[in-house]
C-alpha cells in the first residue's frame, strides 16, 4: 500500500530476524514477499536477503550467516534448504517484484523494458544446464572467445531514478535457458532465445493487463515470428530492435477490389532496402540531439524515417517503423532500427533504445557489488533460483535507497582521480548497508560522538574487513 508521502505503509509493530531487530523501512518494503514461503521458511528468507546485502565477496550461503551472526548454527541446513527444497515460485517473486518497481517509481506509459541474455561462468561435473557459449564481453568483431556457464534471460524494467538523474535497468523476472545439447541429453524440448522471450514477455502482460509494454531488444531477437507474435496480440506487445539493412521492406497490400479473385495480397510494391536508402544523395536527413547517448550526456546524430512491412516468403508480415541512424562524426557505423507500433517518434525509439545499455551496466555491477558468478550451489533447484535472486537483489537495494534516501544523506563516495556528483549503485548499496548497521545493530544514541557497539558484532565486523577478500 502506498501513503501520501510516496512510501509504503505497514503495520509499525517490531519484525525480528532471529535475534536481530529489522527497521520497519526495510520491513515495509520485504514484507510483501512474505506471502510466498510458509512460516518456517519466511523466516530464514528473511535472514539471507538481509546477509546477501550486508555480505561482501562471494554471495554463498555461508557467507550469509557469517555475516548475519551464525556461523555456531547447528541447523545451518534449513538455510541451504530455502534456495534447493523449500517450495516457493520464483515466478511469483517475480510478479511481486514488478508491481513494486511500478508502484514505487511510477513509470509514465508505457512501460519500457528490456531483455538481454548473459553467460554465467561455471565449471563443475554437477552443473548440468552448462553449455559452451560466446563470451560476449571478451569476445571482439575479430576475435571469439567461448566459456563455459549458464546463460540467463533476464527482463529489467528502463526508468529513471529521480536521485541518480539517469536511467537504470532493474532486473525483476530471470530464466534460465539451457543449451540444446542440454535439452537432448535429458530429452527436453529445446526452446531458443525467442521462444523464451516470448513467452516471458507474454507473462508480464498478464501481469500488467491495463499498460502499455514497450520491449527494447537487440538484434538476437528481430525475428519476424517472435515480433509478429506479440504485436498482433489482443492486447499487443510493442518491440524495439535493430533492423537489416538488407531486410526486405514493401509497401502495405492495397485493399481488396469488389470482385476480385484469389487470395488477398500480403504486400505491396518493392521498396528501396536501407542499404539504398543510406547511399541515396537525395535522402533527406534530420538532425537530432539525444539527451542521453551512452556514455556521454548529449550526442548529435542524424536521422531519417519511414514506415512500411516487413516481409519473408513463409514467414509472418509485420507492419513497422524504421528509422536510419548516421553519425555526423563517423565514429560509429551506420544503423537501422525498427518499432512494431508505427506511432511512435523516432526521436522516442532512438532514446528507448539507447537506454537499453543500462541492461550492460547492470549485468556488470551485479557481478562487483552483489557477487555475481560466486555461488557454489550444485542442486538444479538451487542453481535455477540463485541467479535470479542476486539479479532482484540489484531492484530490492534500489527500493530500499528510494525508500531510504528521502530521510538520510547520501555519502558518495569518490576520489581525487574519480569525481562524481551523483549516487551510482554502490553508494545505494553503501547507503543500505549503513542503516542496517546502524539501525538494527547499534545501541547507543544518535546524539553522542562515541557510539557503543556489543563485541560480538564489533568482532563480526572486523571479521569482515579482514577477510574481505
Amino acid at each position: 500500500m502506498r501513503t501520501g508521502t510516496g512510501k509504503l505503509a505497514i503495520n509499525p509493530e517490531s519484525i525480528y530476524i532471529v535475534n536481530l531487530k529489522l527497521p520497519v523501512e526495510i520491513a515495509s518494503i520485504i514484507l510483501p514477499f512474505a506471502e510466498l514461503f510458509s512460516k518456517s521458511v519466511w523466516h530464514q528468507a528473511q535472514v539471507m536477503i538481509i546477509g546477501a546485502i550486508l555480505a561482501t565477496g562471494k554471495r554463498t550461503v555461508t557467507s550469509i550467516l557469517g555475516v548475519m551472526g551464525l556461523t555456531q548454527e547447528k541447523h545451518f541446513q534449513n538455510y541451504h534448504r530455502v534456495l534447493n527444497r523449500a517450495k516457493w515460485s520464483s515466478l511469483a517473486a517475480s510478479s511481486t517484484l514488478v508491481k513494486m518497481l511500478v508502484t514505487i517509481f511510477e513509470p509514465e506509459q508505457p512501460i519500457v523494458i528490456g531483455i538481454d541474455d548473459t553467460i554465467e561462468r561455471r565449471k563443475g561435473e554437477k552443473i548440468k544446464a552448462k553449455g559452451i557459449y560466446r563470451d560476449p564481453v571478451r569476445s571482439s568483431h575479430s576475435n571469439c572467445v567461448k566459456v563455459s556457464g549458464l546463460r540467463w534471460l533476464s527482463m529489467m524494467l528502463l526508468v529513471e531514478i529521480p536521485w541518480a538523474s539517469r536511467v537504470w535497468a532493474l532486473p525483476f523476472f530471470t530464466v534460465l535457458a539451457p543449451s540444446e545439447r542440454y535439452n537432448q541429453q535429458y530429452k527436453c524440448r529445446h526452446k531458443t532465445l525467442t521462444d523464451w522471450a516470448r513467452q516471458m514477455m507474454v507473462q508480464v502482460k498478464r501481469w500488467l493487463p491495463k499498460r502499455e509494454l514497450v520491449v527494447v531488444t537487440d538484434s538476437s531477437f528481430a525475428a519476424l515470428e517472435l515480433l509478429a507474435a506479440v504485436s498482433q496480440r489482443r492486447l499487443p506487445i510493442h518491440m524495439i530492435t535493430r533492423l537489416r539493412l538488407d531486410a526486405a521492406l514493401y509497401e502495405p497490400a492495397p485493399p481488396s477490389q469488389p470482385r476480385q479473385m484469389g487470395r488477398p495480397r500480403l504486400k505491396g510494391a518493392r521498396l528501396p532496402n536501407l542499404e539504398q536508402v543510406l547511399v541515396n544523395p537525395e535522402t533527406h536527413w534530420q538532425l537530432l540531439t539525444l539527451k542521453r547517448w551512452y556514455s556521454e550526456n548529449q550526442r548529435s546524430v542524424e536521422i531519417c524515417t519511414g514506415t512500411a512491412v516487413w516481409y519473408h516468403t513463409g514467414l509472418p508480415i509485420v507492419p513497422i517503423r524504421w528509422v536510419l541512424v548516421r553519425d555526423p562524426l563517423e565514429k560509429f557505423k551506420s544503423q537501422a532500427l525498427l518499432s512494431t507500433n508505427q506511432v511512435y517518434s523516432p526521436t522516442q525509439i532512438l532514446q528507448w533504445f539507447v537506454d537499453r545499455w543500462q541492461m550492460e551496466v547492470t549485468f556488470e555491477e551485479a557481478r562487483a557489488h552483489l557477487g555475481m558468478e560466486t555461488q557454489r550451489q550444485w542442486a538444479d533447484l538451487a542453481i535455477a533460483r540463485t541467479t535470479p535472486t542476486v539479479l532482484a537483489l540489484f531492484s530490492l537495494v534500489t527500493i530500499l535507497a528510494e525508500h531510504l534516501q528521502a530521510d538520510f544523506s547520501w555519502n558518495v563516495r569518490q576520489t581525487i582521480w574519480y569525481s562524481k556528483s551523483l549516487p551510482t549503485f554502490s553508494d545505494a548499496l553503501a547507503l543500505v548497508r549503513r542503516f542496517l548497521w546502524a539501525s538494527t545493530f547499534s545501541i547507543s544514541p544518535e546524539a553522542t560522538e562515541i557510539v557503543k557497539v556489543p563485541r560480538a558484532l564489533f568482532e563480526r565486523l572486523r571479521d569482515i574487513a579482514v577477510y574481505a577478500a
